[in-house]
């Protein structure tokens, strides 16, 4: 009795999760395809311009490569604006 209610809590488990996990996954390839937003590219520009670094900009990038740079760009300023450490 115990092997089939834990079965059928698994499935039903797996079907309650499965209709999101399908969503997001959706929602990622689209995402992936998509080209960045004018926000984006301003933002990703501005950026690049700041840490000097103008090859960091690509107008080709989609929305999550946008996403993803503007954060590596914005933890690269955020860190260069640290005092250096001191021991």
């Amino acid at each position: 009795m115990q092997k089939k209610k834990t079965a059928e809590t698994q499935v039903q488990q797996e079907l309650s999760t499965e209709p999101s996990t399908t969503f997001m996954n959706r929602v990622s390839w689209v995402l992936e395809r998509e080209p960045m937003t004018g926000a984006q590219a301003a933002s990703l520009r501005r950026l690049a311009e700041e840490i000097r670094e103008p090859h960091a900009f690509d107008a080709g990038l989609s929305k999550s490569e946008a996403a993803r740079r503007i954060e590596r760009l914005q933890e690269r300023l955020r860190l260069g604006e640290l005092p250096p450490h001191t021991d």
